[in-house]
């Protein structure tokens, strides 16, 4: 099963060339793919549903059942190694695992520090003995494993943690320090643990539950996310082995970041896996309800509110399985052996980041209008509409915060730029240049050809937005968080509409039963893009110094397009999620 294209790409080069072949979409998902979904889904349905109640109690004993069950099923290790224990299945598989678990976001936390965080330091890192002793008993669920990076002062600066490790005379370390906001402390067996030899050199470390000096603090209180357990975790002088150094001393770094990106991808999954089932609950009660003698359905505020939460559904979804299709293609060069992998992440660094701010803010989006659409209803436990507000909320914080994330991407681009990455700085030049001629405006006004032109815009007003502020500030950018954090806004709304309208020409290339609906999530997705992309490129332009009318005569320039009629897009789109009661692009 490959979901590979033809040519391996580098991250960040869709934004300065223009992409002539296919993307990997859900629709090309193989059917290897979608029965491994139907497992997962089915066992969400039929598992883990019935035990939230045990779970919001605290009922460890229910998670780890629900976890060893998960191992049974293939569902931990689905892209692990089958020579530890997984199935050997590419990123795809993990995404369709991850979208169906998403559903219940407390067990999602449970199952993503399980199958992510603890088993992809020890595959991409660890030596061969590590491997063999800690991975099949990850991935088959008897032993439960936990990430342990953060701090009370070392949060979004990672690498400021305060862990100490010291050698002993015997060769073994001894660790001291506290770590915070563990999910599974409560539990887990084994733990990924961060922590600076002599003071300075940032090293990982693998923890066992069962070494002397190592425990679990008290449960956090937390907003949402009640079933799945949170704890500091204490280090007092922990015995660890010498042997249980993850990776190089001095090169933690390397472990925490890659694992990051493979985290930040994952969310991706699980926001969409979420929202697919919030659109569904609120279709539901959208045609159940009735109001003034008519279903909520009928009413045209409602139906745009189920259109918009489909069309940015479709673009982060979009985004999502584009990226897997990038990961993927990279590591099968390599066979998917785990340093290749590791190596791909970190290629797609860019995208996981852009994933992650755009799916958690997707998902906030989604839950937040279900209450709405729900009323007094989704103010209430006796609806899940309150649960999913609650619990989704905490997207935005982990994996790195969004603004870090976003503070990320420019000078991601700019770095990679200038160590011969793809020439976004060379591009960025061109877009400022005044008598470079603006892309054409679409002639037909319809939907594929407004998708497609406004993705090409939005790389525009991104690249030269980027010029603009790498001119205007130089080194010293990195002091501009709020212009950052506009260039990043543009990047990930350009990657985004990008990504839709490629799937929906596929889609009509492939005569898709959706096709029309495919090109009207597109336009909408790329035109509202487009509308925040003039908005912040103005913004940008004036905080760099620009006069307004070299600003104004820039985006005419860069911006000159047919507009589409959304409001007739997006009521044909809530007429399908209303017939199909769902998502109606949910394979």
């Amino acid at each position: 099963m490959s979901t590979a294209s033809a040519a391996t790409r580098r991250g960040g080069d869709w934004l300065t060339a223009g992409i002539t072949g296919g993307i990997f979409t859900p629709e090309r998902l193989s059917d290897e793919h979608r029965l491994v979904g139907l497992t997962a889904a089915e066992f969400v349905v039929n598992e883990v549903e019935p035990a939230l109640e045990k779970l919001d109690a605290k009922d460890w004993v229910a998670a780890r059942n629900l976890v060893l069950r998960c191992g049974e099923l293939g569902l931990i290790g689905v892209d692990t190694p089958e020579r530890f224990g997984g199935v050997g299945l590419d990123k795809a598989a993990a995404v369709v695992v991850g979208e169906a678990i998403g559903a219940v976001p407390s067990f999602a936390m449970t199952f993503g520090a399980q199958s992510g965080l603890a088993i992809v330091p020890i595959l991409c890192f660890g030596s061969a003995e590590q491997q063999q002793r800690y991975l099949p008993k990850i991935v088959s669920g008897d032993w439960l494993g936990a990430y342990c990076l953060s701090e009370s002062g070392a949060g979004s600066d990672a690498l400021g943690v305060r862990t100490r490790a010291t050698r002993a005379a015997d060769g073994s370390w001894r660790l001291t320090g506290e770590k915070m906001w563990i999910t599974n402390g409560a539990f887990a067996d084994v733990f990924i643990v961060f922590a600076k030899v002599d003071g300075d050199a940032f090293t990982a470390f693998i923890v066992e539950r069962g070494f002397a000096g190592v425990s679990a603090g008290k449960e956090e209180h937390k907003m949402g996310l009640h079933g799945s357990s949170t704890t500091p975790v204490l280090l007092a002088d922990a015995h660890v082995p010498a042997a249980n150094v993850l990776g190089e001393i001095g090169r933690g770094h390397k472990v925490a970041f890659n694992v990051l990106n493979y985290g930040r991808f994952k969310i991706g999954a699980m926001c969409t896996g979420a929202a697919r089932t919030t659109i569904a609950e609120a279709a539901a009660y959208a045609l159940s309800r009735r109001q003034f003698g008519e279903p909520l359905a009928s009413f045209g505020a409602i139906r745009h509110k189920l259109a918009e939460m489909t069309t940015r559904l479709y673009a982060v979804e979009s985004m999502l399985y584009r990226t897997a299709g990038l990961i993927d293609a990279a590591a099968e060069i390599g066979g998917h052996e785990p340093r290749v992998v590791a190596a791909a992440l970190e290629e797609f660094a860019l995208e996981s980041s852009l994933l992650k701010v755009a799916g958690s803010e997707m998902i906030h989006f989604v839950v937040d209008e279900n209450v709405q659409i729900h009323g007094g209803n989704g103010f209430v436990r006796d609806y899940a509409a309150e649960r999913r507000y609650r619990d989704t909320r905490v997207y935005r914080i982990f994996e790195g915060t969004n603004e870090i994330n976003r503070l990320l991407v420019p000078t991601l681009l700019i770095k990679r730029a200038r160590k011969g990455g793809p020439p976004v700085l060379d591009a960025a030049a061109r877009a400022l240049r005044a008598g470079d001629p603006a892309p054409p405006a679409a002639g037909s006004g319809d939907a594929p050809d407004v998708a497609h032109q406004a993705a090409a815009t939005l790389k525009q007003l991104a690249l030269w937005s980027l010029g603009l502020a790498a001119d205007r500030y130089g080194d010293s950018l990195g002091n501009e968080q709020e212009v950052l954090m506009l260039v990043a806004d543009l990047v990930i709304d350009a990657y985004a509409a990008d990504s839709a309208a490629l799937r929906a020409a596929q889609a009509t290339a492939a005569q898709h039963p959706l096709a029309e609906a495919h090109a009207d999530a597109a336009a909408v997705v790329a035109s509202a893009a487009l509308d925040r992309a003039v908005a912040g490129a103005r913004t940008v332009g004036i905080a760099a110094g620009t006069t307004p009318a070299d600003v104004e005569s820039a985006i005419a320039r860069l911006a000159r397009l047919s507009p589409v009629d959304t409001v007739a897009a997006r009521r044909r789109l809530a007429a399908v999620v209303a017939d199909r009661r769902r998502y109606p692009f949910q394979s």
